[in-house]
């Protein structure tokens, strides 16, 4: 161990250090000043944009260097001298380590990531307080347990923050659960000065110094609310703050310097266990009654934002405890500039109530008054389903099963669905073998499609032509618009799909008509050397449920394109066939 002399020495050397350099401070300028009492880079956090500080700023650094330097004085004592054993030894270690954080190391682990900083300090404090629950004569279970579970909040607090630092859920949310946090820190300081008092080795000063660091967290209101209304109170505050949260160093120095057991009492006297009792109590009723509040108060337990409320997960994608948090997405969306369904003034829960009771609504007119009552802006709209399977999935799922489905479950029965409808089309011409040709359901648009393209994608005009044959597609009763390297080819009934079966030809074939509805010759034109009809992409709900061939088997030209066109039982079947042609004009071989 150290000699006294040289704690002395260390002592006499550090705190003058820190004087002269705040005079010099005070003589070289605001940034000199601001390194010397601070102890961290003037532009830190971006607390020194200006050039100067005003005067209660330099008044409230000069205080704070006096302030630092008693305590740094009274931080550097020589530890008292006295045999320890290996927990002891370990917790004086750490101590010291949680005061030299406090003094020096923070800054330069403040450049790291700042989940660094937070593991460093869950890691650093867990060890603190199991040692703090071994090493301290507690005397009393009661006393200990209730420490340990003040401990445990705090270690929550702090493994919280981290939590928040990793974006993973956190342990809790709101005003309420973080003045929990606040309380459950200084609950553990009092329960520690507690057990120090009854423990019996720790003098009444360390005593003072920890009740002093009790103190100094409900300082922090009051200060703030006196130096925010001053002009240029925020760095003050900022200084003040700094200089009053290190009488916590002070006395985690002075509890590591006190370890020894020489001198400790074999026990207390029984008027001095009474006493403890009711702060006992005290300290651990208050965080929970802090938690209490009443029940108009909004909960927000659930939030929403623990998932991108701009993706939209499948329910089967979720957990069952991410599924509340999914339909509150849906609850408060604003997507396309829309109210929400509920407003911002009800809870998460109120939310999740409303939600539930829209399940079990027999109609739309009960959706509508349930939805008043919870003072939506939009409450004719009702919900759908696709929303509330997420709080009600036993009740959605009894009449839309598909809507349990996961992602994987979803692309599975649609790939199976396309595969079955592909399945119905047959060949019109299967004697008739084209150089390429393919067979396979088109899925239209429910309402308001036109039909289905051939076209070169190739050609960089492609858009204009399409929009071309859209307007000259009602031109006559043949359906077709033909616009350059763009063919539309109208249905005739009001379906939503139809058989297609497309063939490239190197020769015109002969005519066929016989069985067909009606049959008609146009040209198109190759830019690229393609020609193909769009094909189903990947979540589409348009185009050829199978791969389409290219068409143009003689390269970039003129080709000609028959469509024939036939409706049984009101299911529509189109034969297409594509061949070299250089002819422009348009043939109506049937009717």
């Amino acid at each position: 161990m150290l000699s006294d002399n040289f704690w002395r020495i260390i002592r006499i050397g550090l705190v003058g250090l820190v004087l002269a350099a705040a005079v010099a401070g005070l003589v070289l300028g605001d940034a000199w000043l601001w390194v010397a009492v601070e102890w961290s880079p003037p532009a830190y956090a971006g607390l020194y944009e200006n050039g100067e500080f005003d005067t209660l700023t330099t008044a409230a650094l000069l205080v704070a260097a006096l302030v630092k330097a008693a305590f740094l004085w009274l931080i550097l004592r020589a530890p008292a001298p006295g045999p320890l054993d290996r927990r002891e030894k370990a917790l004086r270690r750490l101590l010291y380590l949680a005061v030299a954080y406090t003094l020096v190391l923070r800054y330069p682990i403040a450049l790291l990531p700042d989940a660094v900083d937070a593991a460093f300090q869950l890691a650093l404090w867990t060890a603190i307080d199991v040692l703090y629950l071994l090493v301290i004569r507690w005397r009393s279970r009661v006393l200990r347990a209730t420490a340990g579970a003040m401990f445990a909040v705090n270690l929550a607090a702090i493994a919280d923050e981290l939590l928040d630092e990793l974006d993973l859920p956190e342990l809790g949310s709101g005003d309420i659960v973080e003045l929990g946090f606040m309380l459950g820190g200084v609950a553990t300081i009092a329960i520690t000065v507690i057990g120090q008092w009854r423990d019996g080795r720790w003098s009444r000063g360390t005593q003072i110094a920890g009740w002093s660091s009790v103190g100094s967290h409900a300082l922090v209101i009051p200060l703030s609310i006196l130096l925010g209304s001053i002009s240029g109170g925020y760095l003050a505050i900022l200084v003040t703050m700094d200089a009053v949260w290190l009488v916590g160093a002070v006395w985690i120095a002075a509890t590591a310097r006190e370890l020894p057991v020489e001198g400790r009492p074999a026990d207390l006297p029984p008027a001095r266990r009474r006493v403890p009792r009711i702060a006992v109590a005290a300290v651990a009723v208050l965080p929970i009654i802090a938690l209490v509040h009443p029940e108009q108060t909004p909960h927000l337990t659930y939030t929403g934002w623990s998932m991108d409320c701009y993706d939209r997960p499948s329910f089967g994608d979720l957990k069952p405890a991410e599924r509340d948090a999914a339909f509150l997405c849906r609850a408060r969306s604003t997507d396309g500039g829309v109210p929400p369904m509920f407003p911002d003034s009800l809870s998460d829960q109120g939310v999740l109530a409303y939600g539930r009771a829209l399940c079990r609504a027999k109609d739309r007119d009960e959706q509508e008054a349930i939805l008043t009552r919870a003072g939506s802006t939009r409450p004719a709209w009702g919900a759908d389903p696709w929303d509330l399977v997420y709080v009600c999935p036993e009740i959605v799922g009894a009449t839309h099963p598909e809507l349990l489905r996961s992602t994987a479950e979803t692309e599975a029965a649609n790939t199976a669905y396309i595969a079955e409808e592909n399945a119905k089309c047959h060949d019109p011409w299967p004697r008739t073998k084209g150089v390429v040709q393919a067979t396979a359901n088109y899925f239209l648009f429910a309402d308001g499609d036109h039909g289905y393209l051939v076209h070169d994608p190739g050609d960089e005009a492609v858009g204009e032509a399409a929009e071309r044959a859209i307007d000259k597609l009602y031109d006559d009763r043949t359906l077709i618009g033909v616009a350059g390297s763009a063919v539309l080819v109208g249905h005739v009934e009001d379906v939503v799909d139809l058989c297609l079966t497309v063939k490239a030809l190197r020769t015109a074939p002969p005519r066929r008509t016989a069985g067909w509805d009606q049959v008609n010759e146009v040209p198109i034109v190759s830019r690229s050397g393609r020609l193909t009809v769009p094909e189903m992409g990947e979540g589409g709900e348009v185009g050829a449920g199978a791969p389409m061939p290219n068409l143009a088997i003689a390269g970039k030209g003129r080709y000609r394109l028959r469509v024939y066109v036939r409706v049984d039982a009101g299911e529509e079947q189109h034969l297409v066939v594509v061949f070299p042609g250089a002819s422009r004009k348009r043939l109506q071989l049937k009717p």
